[in-house]
Protein backbone atom coordinates (compact mmCIF):
# COMPACT_ATOMS: atom_id res chain seq x y z
CA UNK A 1 0.00 0.00 0.00
CA UNK A 2 1.46 3.43 -1.05
CA UNK A 3 0.65 6.44 1.38
CA UNK A 4 -0.57 9.22 -0.92
CA UNK A 5 1.53 12.73 0.01
CA UNK A 6 1.06 16.56 -0.83
CA UNK A 7 3.37 18.30 -3.24
CA UNK A 8 6.28 20.34 -0.84
CA UNK A 9 4.72 23.87 -1.52
CA UNK A 10 1.23 22.17 -1.02
CA UNK A 11 2.07 21.10 2.37
CA UNK A 12 3.89 24.37 3.15
CA UNK A 13 0.89 26.16 2.40
CA UNK A 14 -1.59 24.34 4.03
CA UNK A 15 0.47 24.26 7.62
CA UNK A 16 0.82 28.11 7.38
CA UNK A 17 -2.76 28.85 6.60
CA UNK A 18 -3.95 26.43 9.39
CA UNK A 19 -1.52 28.49 11.86
CA UNK A 20 -2.84 31.79 10.66
CA UNK A 21 -6.25 30.66 11.82
CA UNK A 22 -5.34 28.71 15.01
CA UNK A 23 -3.02 32.07 15.69
CA UNK A 24 -5.75 35.08 14.72
CA UNK A 25 -9.38 33.41 15.83
CA UNK A 26 -10.79 35.96 18.13
CA UNK A 27 -11.32 34.51 21.56
CA UNK A 28 -15.45 35.22 22.51
CA UNK A 29 -16.51 37.25 24.66
CA UNK A 30 -18.38 36.32 27.56
CA UNK A 31 -21.63 37.50 29.64
CA UNK A 32 -21.77 37.76 32.58
CA UNK A 33 -25.29 37.22 35.05
CA UNK A 34 -25.78 39.22 38.22
CA UNK A 35 -29.73 38.89 39.14
CA UNK A 36 -31.27 41.53 41.60
CA UNK A 37 -33.09 39.41 44.06
CA UNK A 38 -33.92 40.45 47.54
CA UNK A 39 -32.58 44.28 47.36
CA UNK A 40 -29.15 42.40 46.57
CA UNK A 41 -26.99 42.37 43.77
CA UNK A 42 -26.15 38.62 43.45
CA UNK A 43 -22.97 38.20 42.82
CA UNK A 44 -22.07 41.61 44.19
CA UNK A 45 -18.89 41.54 42.64
CA UNK A 46 -17.98 40.28 39.11
CA UNK A 47 -14.67 39.89 37.53
CA UNK A 48 -14.31 39.69 33.46
CA UNK A 49 -11.96 40.36 30.98
CA UNK A 50 -12.19 43.22 28.75
CA UNK A 51 -14.67 43.03 25.93
CA UNK A 52 -16.63 40.85 28.39
CA UNK A 53 -20.68 41.69 29.34
CA UNK A 54 -22.95 41.42 32.24
CA UNK A 55 -26.20 41.05 32.26
CA UNK A 56 -28.51 42.27 35.00
CA UNK A 57 -31.46 40.26 35.74
CA UNK A 58 -34.11 41.34 37.90
CA UNK A 59 -35.70 38.94 40.05
CA UNK A 60 -37.57 41.61 42.48
CA UNK A 61 -41.32 41.85 42.78
CA UNK A 62 -39.35 45.82 42.85
CA UNK A 63 -38.36 48.09 39.73
CA UNK A 64 -34.79 48.53 40.26
CA UNK A 65 -32.17 50.32 38.08
CA UNK A 66 -28.34 49.73 37.63
CA UNK A 67 -25.83 52.94 37.92
CA UNK A 68 -22.64 53.33 37.11
CA UNK A 69 -21.00 55.61 40.43
CA UNK A 70 -18.75 56.88 37.70
CA UNK A 71 -21.80 57.53 35.28
CA UNK A 72 -20.55 54.96 32.27
CA UNK A 73 -23.00 53.00 32.21
CA UNK A 74 -26.72 53.53 33.54
CA UNK A 75 -29.84 51.45 32.59
CA UNK A 76 -34.24 52.58 32.88
CA UNK A 77 -35.99 50.92 35.67
CA UNK A 78 -36.05 47.38 35.13
CA UNK A 79 -39.27 45.23 36.23
CA UNK A 80 -39.21 41.76 37.43
CA UNK A 81 -37.31 39.39 34.83
CA UNK A 82 -36.28 42.73 32.78
CA UNK A 83 -32.61 42.69 32.09
CA UNK A 84 -29.83 45.14 30.79
CA UNK A 85 -26.67 44.46 29.39
CA UNK A 86 -23.38 46.23 29.37
CA UNK A 87 -19.64 45.44 27.56
CA UNK A 88 -16.53 46.40 29.18
CA UNK A 89 -13.89 47.24 26.76
CA UNK A 90 -10.58 48.37 29.38
CA UNK A 91 -9.74 47.14 32.32
CA UNK A 92 -10.44 48.98 36.24
CA UNK A 93 -12.87 48.77 38.91
CA UNK A 94 -16.71 49.96 38.35
CA UNK A 95 -18.60 50.44 41.30
CA UNK A 96 -22.57 50.57 40.90
CA UNK A 97 -25.70 50.73 42.56
CA UNK A 98 -29.33 50.85 42.44
CA UNK A 99 -30.47 54.39 41.16
CA UNK A 100 -33.84 53.87 42.99
CA UNK A 101 -32.48 52.52 46.50
CA UNK A 102 -28.76 53.57 46.83
CA UNK A 103 -28.05 50.90 49.30
CA UNK A 104 -27.96 47.94 46.63
CA UNK A 105 -24.25 47.86 45.91
CA UNK A 106 -22.12 45.85 43.99
CA UNK A 107 -18.72 45.85 41.53
CA UNK A 108 -17.56 44.58 38.37
CA UNK A 109 -13.88 44.02 38.14
CA UNK A 110 -12.29 44.07 34.43
CA UNK A 111 -8.97 42.72 34.03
Amino acid sequence: MTSARLPRPLLLTTIATLATIVCFTPAFAKDVTVTITNFAFAPATVTIAAGDSVTFVNGDDTIHSVVADDGSFHSDGLDTNDKATFSFAKAGQIAYHCGLHPFMKGEIVVK
